[in-house]
């Protein structure tokens, strides 16, 4: 049924695909934050997911307590913030980031609408609330431009995922947002 994704859960807007594309392919390039519709949600917050955070983020590491920052492996001088043992982020306080103006690159443009827009299932234990979120999200489209770029991000993710190296969800979305242009090409 439109407007549903179950008897009882709405479907939520995930706004018109081309603006979110160009917002999420900025994002990626480091040329801004994705502005996300979170409404409250901390899916991600509490989905067991470690943050990656580089040397450069320097107020970010002055906020986070050196007990929660550990050396980031093959990559010198980056560290991880990990969960606790209920996968929530050890940042997330009273239903909300305890460090938001100060919180991590990895953070300020992690989307979960990019799951939706490659047709990318979370399976991964410990991520039920996110692939649920994720589940939610309906793109508009403001013509057949904006269906023909969300066809090839789709049909990236379908060649990424199909590819022999083992992925997971959110490189298989990643890569297919930062190569759909490729899919562009070949489809039209």
């Amino acid at each position: 049924m439109r407007g549903m994704t179950s008897a009882a859960e709405p479907e939520l807007d995930a706004g018109p695909f081309s603006t979110w594309l160009t917002s999420m392919t900025a994002a990626l390039r480091d040329e801004g934050d994705a502005d996300v519709p979170c409404d409250g949600c901390t899916a991600c917050c509490t989905a067991s997911q470690f943050v990656t955070i580089g040397p450069d983020e320097t107020d970010t590491i002055a906020h986070i307590p050196d007990a929660l920052l550990f050396a980031a492996p093959g990559r010198p001088r980056h560290f991880v913030l990990g969960y606790d043992e209920r996968g929530h982020c050890p940042m997330l306080v009273d239903a909300g980031c305890g460090i938001y103006e100060h919180r991590p690159r990895a953070c300020r443009t992690y989307d979960c609408r990019i799951f939706a827009a490659a047709g990318v299932e979370i399976e991964e234990p410990g991520k039920r609330r996110l692939a649920h979120r994720v589940a939610q999200w309906r793109f508009t489209y403001d013509g057949a431009d904006d269906r023909r770029r969300h066809a090839a991000v789709l049909a990236a993710a379908r060649h990424i995922g199909g590819q022999p190296v083992a992925r997971n969800a959110t490189e298989i979305a990643v890569l297919a947002v930062e190569r759909y242009e490729e899919f562009l090409a070949a489809d039209g």
